[in-house]
């Protein structure tokens, strides 16, 4: 009869043997593949933009159609705000306008009368001023003609004042009632971008406040992996060059992409003199960003927070391997 101190030796032994070989898949499963000379890579994750829908004006929550996983289309308006109050100061501004154009009008008017004033007023005056030459009239009379036409001129100089007051009021009230109308269009919100629905923060019935968060989306042609490379690697990184992804999820499925940032400096700032070992730890960060029009194609594929590798080239002259190829 065997011990149970053997028994448990060997199970013991077993489970060791069984995490080995597990590991052992692991790191056969995650290895990189062998690459021909002028081929970098390294791990990171799928990354998408995030864009949030917010309020530019504060109000009542009117309602708010997408959910979390929705798609919506850019421009498409995806909440509304309760806008009755706006939309009263909007008809009262517009009352104003209409009230300051009628007293433009007026005015003008009073302008047309004024200067029809000042031609008989100067007609008056010229005549006093034959009449007082050939004796007929004295000169008090010419002294108050000349009065006359001095205060029709006064009056056809404050109403073109009153004119001008009149079309800046018009000019005010129109700028009021515009800004009212523009806030009114706010109470309609807009998706930015065409995306997915990755939070739906708010819900219908709630008063927010100006600059509140309705939704935040992911930018579905925006899609990318940040990954690190060494300094030996980095430096042969160019930006526009082509790129490739492998998803541990979708080892068989090649994301073509193209580099669109190399880091101008280390990741972390070297010591003020450093050895030859120091300066291989330094790494760059290099972002790898996904084909937009292949992105179209498999949305449904690609998935925020996927793990996997990316492969840039270093030589642009070197072929991807087989493995690298798209298909």
């Amino acid at each position: 009869m065997k011990s149970p101190l053997s028994i448990k030796s060997k199970l013991l032994a077993g489970l060791v043997l069984v995490i080995a070989l597990g590991a052992g898949y692991a790191f056969w499963q995650m290895r990189a593949p062998d690459l021909a000379q002028g081929v970098a890579f390294g791990n990171g994750r799928l990354e998408a933009t995030e864009v949030d829908v917010a309020t530019k004006v504060g109000g009542r929550l009117a309602s708010l159609a997408p959910h979390e996983g929705d798609k919506v289309a850019k421009d498409e308006v995806v909440a509304t705000l309760d806008a009755a109050d706006i939309a009263a100061q909007l008809r009262a501004a517009q009352a104003q306008v209409r009230q300051a154009q009628e007293a433009t009008r007026e005015a003008q008017a009073g302008v047309r009368k004024a200067e029809s004033d000042v031609r008989l007023m100067r007609l008056t005056l010229q005549r006093s001023q034959e009449l007082v030459q050939k004796g007929f009239i004295s000169g008090a009379t010419l002294d108050r003609d000349r009065n006359a036409q001095q205060g029709a001129d006064a009056g056809l100089a404050g109403a073109r004042t009153r004119v001008a007051e009149a079309q800046a009021a018009v000019e005010a009230a129109m700028a009021r009632g515009e800004s009212l109308s523009a806030t009114v269009n706010d109470t309609a919100l807009k998706a930015p971008i065409t995306g997915r629905v990755l939070y739906r923060l708010a819900e219908p019935g709630e008063v927010l406040a100006a600059g509140s968060k309705l939704l935040t989306l992911l930018d579905l042609t925006d899609v990318h992996m940040t990954i690190f490379l060494p300094t030996s690697e980095a430096g042969k990184v160019a930006i526009g060059s082509s790129a490739r992804i492998l998803l541990d999820a979708l080892p068989d499925q090649v994301l073509p992409a193209t580099v669109t940032f190399v880091a101008p400096r280390a990741q972390f700032t070297p010591k003020e003199v450093e050895t030859r070992s120091e300066r291989e730890k330094l790494m760059f960060r290099v972002k790898v960003r996904v084909d937009a029009a292949w992105l179209a194609q498999h949305e449904q594929i690609t998935k925020g927070g996927m793990p996997g590798m990316a492969y840039v080239l270093t030589d642009a002259q070197a072929p991807w391997p087989e493995n690298l190829q798209l298909r």
